[in-house]
C-alpha cells in the first residue's frame, strides 16, 4: 500500500518534470504574484508560459486577478519562476494544496522565494496603495501546513524555527532598494485570517491589539512550508484597502485589484532590486 510520503512525492515529481518538458531552465528565485500583481510576469525574459491547467496535480484559482500559470526565465540577472496567482484556502483546498506550488519550485531549484499579496490596513496611519515589507506573521487559521508531516517527506519536517521567517539580509536588501528608488515603504506584521469574508471591526480591533499592521488571506501557509523546505523568505504586501471600520465604504475585492494595478509600477521596481540581492 502506497504511503503519504511516497504519494507526495510520485505526485511531486509528476508536475517537476511536466515543467521540465517545457524548459531546462533552473530557478535561483521564485516569486508568488498575489491578486492582480501579476502583471510583474511580463517582465521576465524569454519567458516560458505553463498554465497551471497543465501542470498534474497542481492547483488551479478560481480568484480573479489570479492569471494561473508558472513563468521561467530571466528577471535582474537571475532565472527566476513566477507564479501568477496562487489558490487560497477559503477557495476550498488544504493547506497541502494551497502549498504544494511551494515544494514543487523548491523542488526545481529555487533557494529564495518572495511571497506577495494584496492585504487590508489594521495599521491606522497606513493608506491604501503603501507598500509593507512582511516582517513577521501571525498565524490565526487554527491549523499549520506542516500538520502531520516529517522528517524526510517533501513537507519538511514538523520542528521548524521561525524566529526569522522573513529572512533579514532581505528585508535589508528591499529597505535599500526602498530608499534608492525613494519609493515611500512600511515594515509590519502580516495576519492571515480564514476567509473568504472580510472581518468585522471587531475583529480589526483585535487583530490591532494583538500587533497586526495589515490582514490577508494567504501567504503565511506558504512562508512556514518554504522555511521547511530551506528557502529564504522575502515579504510583500500591497496594502489595498482599510480594513473594516477603518474605511467609509463596503470592502470589495474590486477595490483591492484597482489599488494593485494603481502601483503596478513601484512593486515591480521593488520585487526586481530583491531579486537581484536574491
Amino acid at each position: 500500500m502506497p504511503t503519504r510520503q511516497n504519494g507526495i512525492r510520485a505526485r511531486m515529481n509528476e508536475t517537476v518534470q511536466a515543467v521540465r518538458a517545457a524548459t531546462a531552465a533552473k530557478p535561483e528565485v521564485a516569486i508568488v504574484l498575489g491578486s492582480g500583481l501579476g502583471a510583474l510576469a511580463d517582465a521576465i525574459v524569454d519567458p516560458v508560459s505553463v498554465p497551471y491547467v497543465k501542470l498534474p496535480h497542481f492547483p488551479v484559482s478560481s480568484v480573479p486577478g489570479h492569471q494561473g500559470r508558472l513563468v521561467i526565465g530571466g528577471l535582474e540577472g537571475k532565472t527566476v519562476v513566477a507564479m501568477q496567482g496562487r489558490v487560497h484556502y477559503y477557495e476550498g483546498y488544504s493547506l497541502e494544496e494551497v502549498t504544494y506550488p511551494i515544494r514543487v519550485v523548491a523542488a526545481l531549484g529555487a533557494k529564495s522565494i518572495i511571497v506577495t499579496n494584496s492585504a487590508g490596513a489594521v495599521n491606522r496611519e497606513y493608506d491604501p496603495g503603501d507598500l509593507m515589507l512582511i516582517t513577521d506573521h501571525l498565524n490565526l487559521l487554527g491549523i499549520n501546513p506542516l500538520r502531520g508531516a516529517y522528517e524526510g517527506e517533501p513537507g519538511g519536517p514538523k520542528f521548524i524555527d521561525l524566529t526569522e521567517a522573513y529572512d533579514p539580509d532581505l528585508i535589508d536588501v528591499a529597505k535599500k532598494a526602498a530608499r534608492s528608488l525613494k519609493l515611500k515603504i512600511r515594515a509590519g506584521v502580516y495576519a492571515i485570517s480564514p476567509g473568504p469574508s472580510y472581518e468585522t471591526p471587531a475583529e480589526v480591533n483585535m487583530l490591532r491589539t494583538l500587533g497586526a499592521d495589515a490582514i490577508g488571506m494567504s501567504t503565511v501557509p506558504e512562508v512556514i512550508v518554504a522555511r521547511a523546505q530551506g528557502l529564504r523568505v522575502a515579504g510583500i504586501s500591497c496594502i489595498a484597502n482599510r480594513a473594516a471600520g477603518l474605511s467609509f465604504h463596503p470592502l470589495t475585492h474590486a477595490e483591492v485589484l484597482e489599488t494593485t494595478a494603481r502601483v503596478g509600477r513601484d512593486f515591480s521596481a521593488l520585487v526586481r532590486r530583491i531579486v537581484k540581492g536574491c
